[in-house]
């Protein structure tokens, strides 16, 4: 099976782009409810298995034994834009450890947050690895492996905080990795493929917090993120506007060339989706789309209207073009 057509965009009455995908949609038990391309397609999930990575942080006890709050608990799991509020829970995490920027190995760059961006500019100021969007995942790794007493490198392959985030990982998916690849943050990313990736959602989305220690973990996470969505990607980021949209009853995660999950524990349900590729403005498309077909979203609200059934306006705020799903997806 090959990718199908989901994001159109129009321009003057007249097709201009097309991304193509695959998602799944898959039950609490694993099922398959819900297929579009190629179910069995392997990607890197990127950073929308922050969730996932994080189940030893959670599992092992370290969590609670470094007395993190929930808001830390969602902050493990962000792609974040490095705003103030971002760099300083990443450092006052790091602080409440006894450690310091220079232990994270996710490496620096500007913050996408245009407030932190233009006080940096202002004050001479280079960005630094708290600015990283994922040095809230580092800070959890770091907190596991103080638990695991491993050593400095905690991005290796064959260091313990890894070999028990692949453990958790297949696990969670059902599926053996095919392998890894170096993530953005330098942390390996393990492959799986959609439906993989969807199976690990839906166990995420039928956990409970009265179940056994992996649906405890599992229902932890998936409730923090909700509850603290601006720790996720950041106001006017789309994972939290989303999920603000949605009144927590959805838990969302993008990651990195077309990445997509979400997390329906009403339903019972998770979602997969990548966007061939890797269009980040496809992707959000595909998962309002997604949202708004299972009942989860209005399609009228102000976070749909943004992401896929507004006008797309150019910069004197005309209506220049349309986006909108392909024939097919997803009916």
């Amino acid at each position: 099976m090959t990718a199908v057509p989901m994001v159109e965009l129009w321009r003057g009455g007249r097709l201009e782009s097309s991304h193509l995908g695959h998602a799944v949609i898959c039950n609490a038990e694993g099922e398959v409810i819900q297929a579009w391309g190629d179910p069995d397609a392997v990607i890197f999930p990127r950073s929308a298995c922050k969730m996932v990575q994080a189940l030893p942080l959670i599992e092992s006890g370290a969590a609670d034994a470094a007395g993190l709050t929930e808001r830390q608990v969602a902050f493990a799991c962000a792609s974040h834009m490095g705003a103030a509020m971002h760099r300083q829970a990443a450092a006052d995490w790091l602080a409440g450890l006894g450690l310091g920027e220079a232990d994270l190995r996710c490496g620096a760059h500007e913050p996408s947050d245009k407030t932190e961006r233009t006080r940096l500019a202002v004050d001479h100021e280079a960005p630094c690895q708290l600015h990283n969007n994922c040095s809230g995942k580092h800070s959890g790794f770091l907190t596991m492996n103080r638990h695991l007493k491993g050593g400095p490198e905690y991005t290796e392959i064959d260091h313990p905080l890894q070999v028990a985030i692949k453990q958790a990982f297949e696990e969670a998916t059902g599926e053996d990795s095919p392998g890894w690849g170096i993530d953005g943050c330098s942390a390996p990313n393990f492959a799986t493929s959609v439906t993989g990736l969807a199976r690990a959602m839906g166990r995420f989305a039928g956990a409970s917090d009265t179940g056994d220690l992996r649906s405890r973990a599992m229902h932890r996470l998936t409730r923090a993120m909700a509850d603290y969505p601006e720790m996720i990607s950041g106001y006017g980021g789309t994972c939290t506007e989303l999920m603000r949209a949605m009144g927590g009853r959805v838990t969302l995660k993008g990651g990195a060339e077309g990445v997509y999950i979400a997390i329906l524990p009403e339903k019972r349900l998770g979602v997969a989706l990548k966007i061939v590729d890797g269009s980040d403005r496809a992707k959000d498309a595909a998962i309002t789309a997604l949202l708004i077909w299972l009942d989860a979203l209005s399609a009228d609200h102000p976070a749909a209207q943004r992401w896929l059934t507004g006008p797309q306006r150019n910069w004197r705020g005309l209506a220049a073009a349309q986006l909108q799903t392909a024939p097919g997806f997803p009916v």
